[in-house]
């Protein structure tokens, strides 16, 4: 096949990184809105299910704030949030070399695409949904323990791992900060 022959690809559906961050962050989705999907039909005016030998209860709530129930007055500034964060992460995708970033980054976009199309979609209406949470770890109604949901916990994961991967002098590039600044001292 000759050059002119190959398919146009743009370099960063090309990089293996990026594939694999939209990956993850395509599987977070599918798993988010299956498991709301599931929650809201199963769970929808049941007491809470207690499951584990009470280490986890299933409950459905529906959380119009943030983690926590913080901002509950402010759903249309957590949406705008929302939207800014996915936009951020696809526009750095494209310098992405590190496989620990592409995964950080990937759970982070996929659980924010997830609480987001609740944000959008779900009542009360549009940029103001309510995002429907179902895991109340250790007691019911979040008496221990905010209620999550599977996006919650990518985001939470992702987020720890920048921070683990912050660190470390890991570098988006796949490049190691320490070894940089040791080399431009060694000069």
């Amino acid at each position: 096949m000759s050059a002119q022959d190959r398919p146009v690809t743009t370099r960063a559906a090309a990089n293996p990184r990026v594939r694999l961050l939209a990956g993850i962050a395509v599987l977070v989705l599918a798993l988010d809105i299956v498991t709301k999907t599931v929650a809201v039909a199963q769970l929808e005016g049941r007491e809470p299910v207690r499951i584990l030998g009470g280490l986890i209860y299933l409950q459905l709530l529906r959380n119009p704030g943030a983690a926590f129930s913080l901002a509950t007055g402010y759903t249309w500034v957590l949406t705008i949030v929302a939207i800014a964060v996915v936009v951020v992460i696809i526009r750095v995708a494209r310098k992405l070399r590190s496989t620990g970033w592409a995964v950080a980054l990937g759970l982070v976009l996929g659980g924010a695409i997830g609480n987001l199309t609740d944000r959008i979609f779900r009542a009360p209406g549009p940029l103001q949904g309510h995002v429907v949470d179902m895991v109340s770890p250790f007691a019911p109604d979040g008496r221990a323990f905010a209620v999550f949901n599977l996006a919650d916990s990518a985001i939470t994961c992702g987020g720890l791992l920048l921070v683990l991967l912050a660190l470390l002098g890991r570098e988006m590039d796949g490049s190691n900060a320490r070894t940089k600044k040791d080399d431009t001292e060694n000069e």
